[in-house]
């Protein structure tokens, strides 16, 4: 999934028809059609009504977060641009991985156009790695998850997303649609490290439904906690950017709904 798709469903939403959305984005329709294309492949349903016209129900839930994660886009663009309109220098940003696939794209395009003069330096990291960065000044700011307990700093949630389970076809939890927490006790799992922010995420969730999950290891950073899981090694709790539908192997992913969603905000001085 990255920002083009969103754009132009939201563009469908807000034009009607395919090549009225392109005629909006400054495109041509097969662009378009692409980019929905793909984008439901990765989310596995529609979200065009082609024969009727308009966005089917799951289609309109998209767009309505995808106005969100687009309206943040712009306050990023704001908030990591000097003020003076006619700039020059460097601008240090630090990112998720998980999240940078999909985000950067249009984020570097829109620093672009806004302040050509100006280059933007990014950072890989998570949560633990980052957050530092922008208290001791080498970040400008900083795209991480919460929790955060900061309070120099400034944290302007993006948008949520899933967290579920990624675990081998051939694991004990495989061959479900879903699984509960108590389930998930009963197996060693791959973890991220105790005390990073994920973690807090799940261990609280954990507490709330009264069991206690077990570490088979603790893996410091999700897209390496995701790959391990589907190369075969356990199942991990990971945010669902990390698992898009884009990828297939002989692995599953599993709903758990006691869950909450991973919520990704802008962390500025």
């Amino acid at each position: 999934m990255d920002v083009r798709q969103l754009a132009a469903l939201v563009a469908i939403a807000d034009h009607g028809t395919f090549s009225a959305a392109a005629r909006a984005l400054f495109t041509v329709q097969s662009n378009v059609s692409s980019h929905i294309a793909r984008l439901e492949r990765e989310l596995a349903t529609t979200l065009v009504d082609r024969a009727h016209g308009g966005l089917t129900d799951d289609g309109a839930r998209v767009v309505a977060r995808a106005r969100r994660i687009l309206h943040e886009m712009d306050d990023i663009v704001a908030e990591v641009s000097p003020a003076d309109g006619d700039v020059a220098g460097d601008v240090r940003l630090g990112i998720l991985g998980t999240t940078a696939r999909w985000l950067l794209p249009q984020l570097i395009d829109g620093l672009a156009a806004a302040h050509p003069r100006v280059r933007v330096i990014v950072s890989e990291g998570n949560t633990s790695t980052l957050i530092p960065g922008v208290l001791e000044g080498r970040l400008g700011a900083a795209i991480v998850h919460l929790p955060v307990e900061e309070p120099e700093l400034t944290l302007d949630p993006l948008f949520a997303e899933d967290l579920l389970l990624a675990v081998p076809a051939d694991h004990p939890l495989a061959g479900a649609t879903e699984r509960s927490l108590a389930e998930l006790a009963q197996h060693r799992l791959l973890l991220p490290p105790a005390g990073s922010a994920l973690r807090k995420v799940i261990d609280r969730a954990a507490a709330i439904s009264g069991v206690q999950l077990q570490a088979q290891s603790e893996i410091d950073g999700v897209r390496l906690l995701a790959t391990l899981a589907m190369d075969g090694l356990g199942a991990a709790i990971v945010p669902a950017t990390a698992v898009p539908h884009a990828m297939t192997g002989s692995f599953e992913r599993i709903a758990v709904p006691e869950l909450p969603p991973r919520v990704v905000a802008l962390a500025a001085p």
